[in-house]
């Protein structure tokens, strides 16, 4: 198997899977339970856990909240501004092209009566930061554009978003899933309130995440589970211990080799749609050339349908969209919503490059792709 689908998720790298098999078998204890000699071991590996995962966004270990994954972040992140919503600072910002769980979260708000402004992105994918702020109003509360888009792999000015909303003292939330462990990032510097992260997007477990919260000045959310509080009373359930370590040494790993992998996918991305223009013509890439992910390709092959491509590849793995929205047989909105054509969506395929991707596999990858479409068309 070719796998090229790394942005829907990817492999636990080895060594995280090594770390986590101890707190399965036998430091197996419930980090919630009394501070026993047992339990003190799983407590620090915890924090340090927390800590590896703040650095690697230039935060503090207080702000790293735990979670099951990116969605729940982002539930938390805006529907836990309810109680706001409710004192009349109702007014919500985001883009057409986030990922499906911003959008039916702000469209839950809306029905309990906030107002959303969903700003359209350009041609390529991106929107300018002064539509943005031409939107802000007295009453506006937040502001949620995605870090890097998880189908196009476009990177939004998140710096001057920033900005712009500390400027008008706003929120600014960013669902970084895709961003995280593969761009270099600063919360602090890019003036980031909330940001919402994946392990498994960056070679961590499945089934946990992150919600960093900005500490001071302390943002007030309402939780949107209820018990005992763990993390710090915003997120109840017991923690996953494996999940977390797991977590932990997957940001440790990424913080490690982050300029090497960004300078090696790219590398190994460029080759790939040099070579793959070479032997398919008319194919282009959808989105903005160079503001993107390192690791990111989306592609047009005209006259292809993506979903045929894809079931015919002999051994290579890619997709045509969010694995969020797989099951549903539709076009892309993200495509959509940057203005392309229905012919141009449905030929799109989406490439995404990992750390354990080699070159070989790569011309491999070409040669599947291009011996199927040959025999499509």
């Amino acid at each position: 198997m070719i796998y090229l689908d790394n942005h829907a998720t990817t492999q636990v790298d080895s060594r995280v899977f090594k770390k986590m098999i101890p707190y399965f078998t036998e430091k197996f204890n419930n980090p919630h339970s009394q501070n026993t000699i047992h339990n003190r071991d799983i407590i620090k590996q915890i924090s340090k856990a927390r800590l590896m995962i703040a650095k690697l966004i230039g935060a503090k270990r207080e702000e790293i909240i735990f979670t099951s994954g990116a969605t729940e972040s982002n539930n938390l992140a805006i529907k836990g501004l309810k109680s706001h919503v409710l004192r009349g600072k109702n007014h919500f910002i985001s883009l057409n092209t986030e990922h499906k769980c911003v959008l039916e979260a702000l469209r839950k708000l809306e029905i309990e009566g906030a107002k959303v402004t969903i700003l359209k992105v350009n041609k390529n994918g991106l929107v300018d930061p002064i539509d943005i702020e031409k939107n802000i109003n007295k009453n506006t509360l937040l502001v949620s554009v995605m870090l890097a888009n998880n189908e196009t792999g476009v990177i939004q000015p998140i710096k001057e978003i920033g900005r712009i909303c500390k400027e008008k003292n706003i929120l600014f939330h960013t669902d970084a899933a895709q961003a995280v462990g593969k761009i270099e990032i600063n919360v602090k510097k890019m003036n980031i309130d909330m940001m919402s992260i994946s392990a498994h997007k960056f070679y961590g477990p499945k089934g946990i995440g992150a919600l960093y919260v900005r500490q001071f000045p302390r943002i007030r959310l309402t939780p949107l589970i209820d018990g005992g509080g763990q993390e710090i009373s915003l997120r109840s359930g017991t923690l996953p211990v494996p999940l977390c370590i797991g977590f932990g040494e997957a940001a440790k790993i990424s913080m490690s080799r982050l300029r090497q992998e960004k300078e090696r996918t790219k590398k190994l991305r460029d080759y790939f749609y040099k070579n793959l223009k070479k032997n398919i013509k008319n194919i282009f890439i959808n989105g903005h050339i160079s503001k993107r992910l390192p690791a990111n390709l989306n592609i047009s092959i005209p006259g292809i349908n993506s979903e045929n491509l894809i079931k015919n590849l002999k051994n290579t793995v890619i997709s045509s969209g969010s694995a969020c929205t797989s099951n549903n047989i539709e076009t892309s909105y993200v495509l959509s919503g940057m203005g392309l054509s229905k012919e141009v969506v449905k030929s799109s395929i989406r490439i995404g490059i990992g750390r354990y991707t080699t070159k070989k596999d790569i011309n491999n990858a070409i040669k599947d792709i291009t011996d199927t479409v040959k025999k499509l068309r």
